[in-house]
């Protein structure tokens, strides 16, 4: 897909947003996927969206990961304008989280093992918070002491223990966070504990945690979903079922990213050796589309008359990639892997191209085109009968005029050519 270009580099914004917190497991009924150019489409668009009942100043939120991983990283995505933060994801223990390193490994456009070439590609065996909690609890205090208008929101992973998913709750929701996103979808490391995708691929299993969250979180709740899964609408539609607000989609992709042709060895290569890993980056990013128009498709069709949200993610890095997420649906555009390429000022990047894109089309919000490019999905049987019936159509027309009236000066000769049969 191409890029939009930029135009011109938007300042950072000192607009306060209010927090609006759930007095319970629901909210007032969602607003249906619309199409409607504003009558001040000459106007600057406005990318300010409500979601969940938080206010933020633009959909592009920065994704559970690295670029969330402290405070001083936290506190440079806000200074630069993210309209969100998901923090890395935090558990009660994490003693028993180890990392290792080197933990990343890239896919380039050209050869097996080239140097050069754009970026299409990044693997990560990385996994979640390896930090106490209690320092990432008192930097949530600090941030939102800070920027108490600001967005923040808490990745949250537990083990299959009802009292562990309660406490962790209890702790995050003490520092002030505005939302809990719950990762169901890491790929990889500590399947073992049922942690991670391990629950997002069980629905059962999925019900019955998402309840036990759902009944103790008082802020909206969104369940991250695995794309490592047949039909992603399955635990998307059990996750709101069991009382989430919303849905993220899709964590990475399991993988491997290749074999040193040279040393035979696996990539990223840790003393030899490697595991499969969390694929993400631009090449992920026409998956990620198809799972997001999937779970869109559902949620428009099944909970239409709810207030649920859907943030897509996977390899956006520009404007254009955003509006594509939108367009099909999403209410948030999170960014992680672009953050680690590109930078935290990638989001005035990303809201100029956005911007870019609504004056094209003459949207002024958000709203005006969220959801607007699903109608135009439909089934492969579908696609066949359209065909064959423009065919039909098209043939008639080649049959040449139907009546002696229909004939004109300016087309004469055309006209004539039509009813020739050879």
């Amino acid at each position: 897909m191409a890029s939009l270009n930029l135009n011109q580099i938007i300042s950072n914004s000192n607009t306060s947003f209010a927090v609006n917190r759930r007095p319970g497991l629901r909210l007032p009924s969602r607003i249906g996927l619309r199409v409607l150019a504003s009558a001040s489409a000459s106007a600057e668009p406005d990318l300010s969206i409500t979601v969940n009942g938080l206010q933020m100043p633009n959909p592009f939120v920065i994704g559970s990961g690295p670029p969330g991983t402290n405070y001083t990283v936290m506190k440079r995505a806000f200074d630069e304008g993210w309209g969100a933060v998901v923090a890395k994801t935090v558990s009660l223990d994490a003693a028993k989280v180890i990392n290792v390193t080197p933990r990343y490994a890239r896919l380039r456009a050209g050869a097996n093992g080239s140097a050069k070439g754009q970026i299409i590609g990044w693997e990560n065996i990385e996994l979640i918070s390896d930090r106490p909690l209690e320092t990432m609890l008192k930097e949530f205090k600090q941030l939102k002491a800070l920027y108490p208008d600001k967005i923040l929101i808490a990745s949250i992973m537990e083990e299959y223990n009802k009292a562990a998913w309660e406490e962790l709750i209890d702790r995050v929701e003490e520092t002030g966070i505005d939302a809990i996103e719950v990762n169901f979808s890491c790929p990889h490391g500590m399947p073992e504990r049922k942690m991670g995708a391990a629950v997002g691929q069980d629905c059962r299993l999925l019900e019955e945690v998402c309840g036990w969250i759902n009944a103790k979180a008082t802020v909206p709740v969104w369940a991250k979903m695995t794309p490592n899964i047949t039909d992603i609408t399955e635990p998307a539609r059990v996750a709101l079922r069991s009382g989430s607000e919303g849905v993220s989609a899709i964590n990475t992709i399991m993988s491997v990213m290749g074999i040193d042709l040279k040393t035979l060895r696996p990539e990223p290569c840790v003393e030899g050796y490697s595991t499969p890993g969390g694929y993400s980056c631009k090449a992920v990013h026409p998956i990620a589309l198809g799972k997001v128009m999937s779970i869109a498709k559902m949620m428009k069709s099944e909970f239409n008359d709810k207030d649920y949200s859907l943030s897509g993610i996977g390899g956006v890095e520009t404007g254009g990639d955003a509006a594509e997420f939108i367009l099909l649906g999403a209410n948030t555009v999170q960014v992680c892997t672009g953050v680690m390429m590109h930078g935290y000022g990638l989001v005035k990047r990303l809201c100029e191209e956005l911007k870019d894109f609504m004056k094209m089309h003459n949207f002024s919000s958000i709203e005006d085109f969220r959801g607007a490019s699903i109608e135009y999905f439909t089934t492969h049987a579908e696609l066949v009968r359209m065909q064959q019936e423009a065919i039909q159509q098209r043939k008639a027309v080649r049959k040449g005029l139907q009546s002696d009236k229909d004939w004109t000066g300016d087309g004469f000769v055309k006209e004539t050519l039509s009813m020739v049969s050879n």
